[in-house]
């Protein structure tokens, strides 16, 4: 008869194998990101039985900002893969000791664990870097790393998520590069990602770089309608701008480690249906998610990275009417009655 412990462990190793099978597909995948600064939204367990029973796991990969237990118990025991994040004002915290980071990682990833969730990804920080805890990142993540390899939980990788103002240079991508003021941070995270083989997450958003230089970026381009190379970089063709974004990313740590094999994830992009100017709107960000899922699903690579096995993460599930920037306001594909704003998703 098996002991609870034992009982415990092989669920823990089944999971970990049916993880593992996934990411190792021949193609990509699309989850969304799962926000809920707004007053307005359903409840976490009304969100994740939608996306169990209703969606059928259609959205299968979920991305969460921080490490709330009401959606953690609603994911209990569900096949949903999930990224949690240490939140920016805990960062300082988990990097004070490794008796800190054991604690949270126990309390908001480990107890989980146990009750069935399914973690792929531990993000500490979103766009904490540049910023005023920055200088916490490395060592959060490398107490967070050590706290998994004592758990025996291998399968979940220990990361964090940068936005485009890491890089100095983006264009032409090769040409990617680490920005002054960051380098020495980001060139020390990317060595050390790379030697425990965990993936840098990225944000990238086309249509911010649209609507900064509309003079030199067509609308055809950032929406992945180019019928023809925009430009060549090398020997590498361009047809879209999603493209060329995750690239400079690829040249930037390929620079730093001296080896192509660098592995990242895109865990946030996606279109705003309104807000500033006339690229917002319900069209676009139509046009945009869908050519962005079908591109990561069925393409899955990127020009120079053709082992990219692309991972993406759209933002996101809901418009967040509490969000500070009113621009950052209009990301949602689904309304608060979990109906789609425009079809994409099935």
């Amino acid at each position: 008869m098996l002991t609870p412990k034992i009982a415990m462990w092989i669920m823990v190793l089944t999971v970990a194998a049916i993880h593992i099978s996934m990411v190792l597909g021949e193609r990509g995948d699309a989850g969304i990101v799962y926000g809920r600064n707004g007053d307005n939204l359903p409840s976490p367990k009304r969100v994740i039985d939608f996306l169990t029973e209703d969606m059928n796991y259609a959205i299968s990969l979920v991305r969460l900002y921080d490490a709330n237990t009401e959606v953690l118990e609603a994911l209990s025991g569900t096949n949903l893969v999930v990224t949690i994040g240490v939140p920016d004002e805990a960062i300082a915290h988990v990097a004070s000791s490794q008796e800190a980071a054991d604690k949270w990682f126990r309390d908001h990833v480990l107890t989980y664990v146990h009750k069935g969730v399914r973690f792929r990804y531990i993000c500490v920080g979103n766009e904490a870097i540049p910023g005023v805890v920055q200088s916490f990142v490395p060592q959060a993540i490398i107490n967070l790393y050590n706290s998994v390899r004592k758990a025996s939980v291998d399968y979940i990788y220990v990361t964090t998520a940068v936005g485009g103002q890491v890089l100095e240079s983006s264009y032409p991508p090769s040409a990617g590069r680490f920005a002054n003021g960051v380098d020495k941070i980001m060139n020390n995270l990317t060595n050390y990602l790379y030697n425990i083989g965990s993936p840098l997450l990225i944000n990238l958003y086309p249509y911010h770089a649209l609507v900064s230089e509309p003079q030199h970026i067509s609308l055809d381009y950032a929406l992945f309608q180019s019928q023809k190379p925009v430009f060549t970089d090398a020997d590498l063709e361009y047809y879209n701008l999603f493209d060329a974004m995750v690239d400079a990313f690829v040249a930037a740590m390929v620079r730093v480690v001296q080896q192509e094999d660098v592995k990242l994830v895109v865990a946030e992009t996606g279109w705003p249906t309104a807000g500033v100017g006339s690229y917002a709107c319900t069209e676009n960000a139509r046009i945009y998610n869908l050519n962005l899922r079908k591109h990561a699903i069925e393409k899955g690579c990127t020009p120079r990275k053709a082992d990219i096995n692309l991972e993406v993460y759209i933002s996101e599930m809901f418009n967040e009417n509490l969000q500070p920037d009113e621009f950052e306001r209009n990301f949602g594909t689904f309304y608060p009655n979990l109906t789609e704003v425009y079809q994409l998703w099935r």
